[in-house]
């Protein structure tokens, strides 16, 4: 029976894993980290979001440049599949109210127990600690492992090796040298779904007192390098160097691509954006008696907290004592966004290997045998489901891609 050999123990690779296995074939996984799905599992700490409940062009177009090179794999198993494939596992979910779809325990850790049950049901090999290295001249896998290496000689491989966020979980983008040996063209890791440092910092006070914040109900507002206007309502936080949060992390590829083209980005933050600037003023140049400037903005306008800080951080005190003038800060203040948080803490990375070197199957053109899936892969997504959704019906795409491949050879 022919040997194969899926790297990478995250969802791409347990889904090849799974397609592999369900055409009757025996697959050996294998994975860096002491256990698998380690990324998985730390990604649902906050709430396991799985996917989102919008409709599929929408859906589609979350994924940007790369939209036309990601919907055939998202149509091998789109938003709807992929919670039927949830429910057959035993799993509930439950749609929140911004239409993002979670488990309905909120939680990775059953989901994955049902799956590598599963998977170890259907005859799947685990083999942990083991860590690629590329390929010996032979054209072996190579593998070091405690104690050593170790060879295999594989018929098909699906490598699902990740990007190269959060190295400490196995996903550290080291296998990029391997494949460049072998003439594949990939993409530079980059930071996505990432915070972003102020030009300067923030003063010793916000950052010791106020770091972890959060401001919320704020619009934020940008020009990227290319002159397209982006604005989004939502929630950041404060950094200690900066801002983060879903807010930031939704803008983050626009924000990144602009400050690497011009050095920096100027954005603007609404902290009313449900109201016109016009009764901001109003409410702002009302007379405040006797009251301090804090008391007369909460009492007036609701600002408070954080966004009294940061006013503070970012307007002089004649700009504060300036009714007008703080007005339409509150409505537009001013930031400069001077580099993205490194790879290593950033959510996900963009870049890796180029499309142009897969073909519709997410096979290597020049390395026959060989598919590619998941993060590894050159796209990028905002959180709320899409980067799970993506890495789950690539694991799909490449795994029936090594399955025909196996049928047409054997």
């Amino acid at each position: 029976m022919p040997v194969v050999a899926v790297i990478g123990g995250g969802p791409a690779g347990l889904m090849a894993a799974e397609v592999l296995s369900q055409g009757g074939f025996r697959v050996d996984l294998y994975d860096t980290m002491p256990s698998v799905g380690r990324k998985f599992l730390l990604a649902g700490v906050g709430g396991m979001n799985i996917t989102h409940s919008e409709s599929f062009e929408p859906f589609l177009s979350r994924y940007g440049a790369r939209a036309s090179s990601i919907r055939p794999i998202l149509e091998a198993l789109p938003p709807t599949a992929l919670c039927e494939w949830i429910h057959g596992l035993g799993i509930e979910t439950v749609v929140g109210s911004s239409g993002r779809v979670f488990p309905k325990e909120m939680k990775a850790a059953p989901l994955l127990r049902a799956w590598l049950h599963r998977l170890r049901v259907m005859g799947v090999s685990f083999h942990v600690r083991h860590r690629w290295q590329g390929w010996n001249d032979a054209g072996a896998l190579r593998f070091t492992v405690p104690g050593g290496e170790t060879t295999v000689v594989a018929d098909t491989v699906v490598l699902a090796l990740g990007g190269g966020s959060w190295a400490r979980l196995g996903s550290d983008g080291a296998w990029l040298p391997f494949l460049a040996q072998r003439g594949v063209v990939s993409a530079p890791l980059q930071p996505s779904n990432c915070g972003f440092d102020v030009a300067g910092g923030w003063s010793e006070h916000l950052r010791t007192r106020f770091a972890g914040q959060p401001l919320k109900t704020v619009a934020l507002r940008f020009t990227d390098f290319n002159g397209n206007r982006h604005q989004r309502k939502g929630e950041l936080m404060l950094s200690d160097s900066g801002v983060e949060g879903s807010l930031i992390y939704a803008l983050s590829a626009p924000l990144r691509d602009t400050i690497a083209a011009q050095g920096s980005v100027s954005i603007e933050l609404d902290f009313e954006p449900d109201k016109p600037l016009e009764r901001v003023v109003a409410e702002v140049t009302h007379p405040r008696g006797s009251r301090s400037l804090s008391s007369h903005l909460q009492s007036r306008s609701g600002i408070k907290g954080v966004k009294m800080v940061l006013l503070h951080e970012v307007l002089s005190a004649e700009q504060l004592n300036n009714p007008v003038t703080l007005a339409h800060a509150i409505k537009s203040l001013p930031l400069i966004l001077s580099a993205a948080r490194p790879l290593d803490e950033a959510i996900s990375s963009a870049g890796g290997v180029k499309f142009e070197s897969l073909d519709a199957k997410l096979m290597l053109r020049d390395l026959p045998g060989v598919f590619c899936a998941g993060e590894m892969l050159d796209w990028e997504a905002p959180t709320g489901g899409y980067l799970l959704s993506a890495c789950f019906a690539s694991g799909r795409v490449a795994g029936q891609g090594a399955l025909n491949y196996l049928a047409e050879k054997y």
